[in-house]
């Protein structure tokens, strides 16, 4: 390993590590699936299918991979999983066929999973639990601004080539590797001692409180149930609407630019600035409806607005309405996650909070992968429309099980106390107490 310059603290380091992968993230994405449509020539079932298969790979990969992280090394972890994700999005972009879009999305898969959560990990081990949120925050305010400016330089690149932004995606990853292997350190982790290692004896016995919490307890149930059909209905979506406007709307060029290239640059960042902006007036004008410590009508409605708008994108004649459901979609989906995962949380006891929110990401990814081959069937057997119509049907019961989901009364919140307290447990109710104050998410 080099001498680490003194100007690289592990906080830069790590922002470092965010930008790069930020970066690469919006290169690949931005025109990703104009050109698996346009040069690879991919039908909608194959669309699906291709991130069905990435879905598939994270949900398998999560928990070796996590293992990796937390037994051995987080900095071999993330170097590892920047390799692999360079190495997927530049077959992706090198070789223009379905065979390749499939390897892909399994290399890409398993070096996301080697990624995901080690550099958070890495950064509370390097620099204490106290100074990380900081560091966290700025390292989102980093991800937004560079993921803005990778919209823009994938759009640049298109209009040459559009496998390009792939092909310069990886070579980012692969950089950003370069650069982990010789500058990063960890010197505030140590494996885990063998003896104190988990068995498949403790992952059975967290499974089983994970299973306990959600069973026992309404809102986290529905929730769950929630993220299931959020899953069914978001694979085909995400992968179709692209497809549904190169089909069925003629898009003129732009300044003499191809079409393609420019039309999908700016509505990725239209997209991205409109969830921005949205999210910002919501919770600067609206704080007491974010907060609410009973949200259901809330996120009922915000989920008739996702219906809404995956609706306008599968049957407007206009492109501008189809755009607009689009983007409003996207909006309602970013100011509701925060809503969700903070009631979650209230509702969830310390021993069972990480294992339950996992199960859910797992319900989501699992909801995708049975989801999303049958709405692409739909979609290559009678159209692009009837697929992302049938996207929003699927989605529609979510709406109902927010709004039957009443606040719990005097004698249930009464009853949970009761049982809490026989056990030796803090209670997880709703209700006004030091611990539950408007805003929190840690309660």
């Amino acid at each position: 390993m080099f001498v680490r310059p003194a100007w690289l603290t592990p906080t830069r380091t790590y922002l470092t590590q965010v930008g790069f992968a930020s970066m690469a993230y919006a290169l690949a994405a931005t025109l990703q699936i104009v050109y698996q449509v346009q040069v690879v020539g991919l039908t909608p079932i194959q669309l699906v299918l291709v991130g069905t298969v990435l879905e598939a790979t994270v949900f398998f990969s999560e928990i070796p991979t996590g293992i990796v992280a937390d037994q051995y090394s987080r900095r071999l972890s993330i170097i590892i999983g920047a390799v692999l994700s360079g190495l997927g999005f530049m077959i992706q972009g090198f070789i223009p066929t379905f065979a390749a879009a499939l390897v892909c999305s399994v290399v890409w898969g398993i070096g996301f999973a080697f990624i995901s959560g080690a550099g958070q990990a890495w950064l509370v081990d390097e620099i204490g639990r106290e100074n990380a949120l900081p560091a966290l925050t700025r390292a989102r305010q980093l991800d937004m601004v560079v993921t803005i400016v990778g919209i823009l330089i994938a759009g640049t690149l298109g209009v040459f080539y559009l496998g390009l932004p792939l092909i310069i995606a990886g070579a980012v990853f692969l950089l950003l590797a370069v650069f982990l292997t010789l500058f990063m350190t960890e010197n505030g982790w140590s494996p885990t001692p063998r003896e104190e290692r988990e068995t498949f004896a403790d992952m059975g016995r967290q499974l089983v409180t994970g299973v306990r919490a959600i069973r026992n307890n309404r809102v986290v149930l529905t929730l769950v149930a929630v993220a299931l059909f959020v899953g069914l209905s978001s694979e085909a979506f995400d992968r179709l609407w692209t497809d549904r406007i190169l089909t069925d709307f003629n898009l003129p060029p732009i300044f003499g630019v191809d079409p393609d290239v420019a039309w999908f640059t700016g509505i990725a960042l239209v997209g991205t600035l409109f969830s921005l902006i949205i999210s910002l007036t919501v919770n600067r004008v609206s704080k007491r409806a974010m907060n609410d410590r009973h949200p259901n009508r809330l996120l009922g409605g915000l989920m008739g607005v996702q219906v809404l708008g995956i609706l306008c994108m599968g049957v407007s004649p206009w492109l501008g309405l189809a755009l607009g459901g689009m983007w409003l979609r996207d909006a309602a989906r970013d100011l509701a996650y925060p809503v969700q995962t903070a009631w979650m949380n209230r509702h969830l006891e310390t021993n069972a909070r990480a294992t339950v929110m996992s199960m859910s990401s797992q319900v989501d990814a699992f909801g995708q992968v049975a989801g999303g081959p049958s709405l692409g069937a739909v979609g290559s057997r009678w159209g692009l429309t009837a697929a992302i119509a049938g996207s929003a049907a699927v989605l529609t019961p979510a709406i109902l099980l927010f709004l039957r989901l009443r606040p719990p009364t005097r004698k249930e919140n009464k009853a949970v106390e009761d049982e809490a307290a026989a056990e030796g447990e803090t209670p997880a109710v709703e209700g006004e107490s030091p611990a539950a104050e408007p805003g929190r998410t840690d309660a």
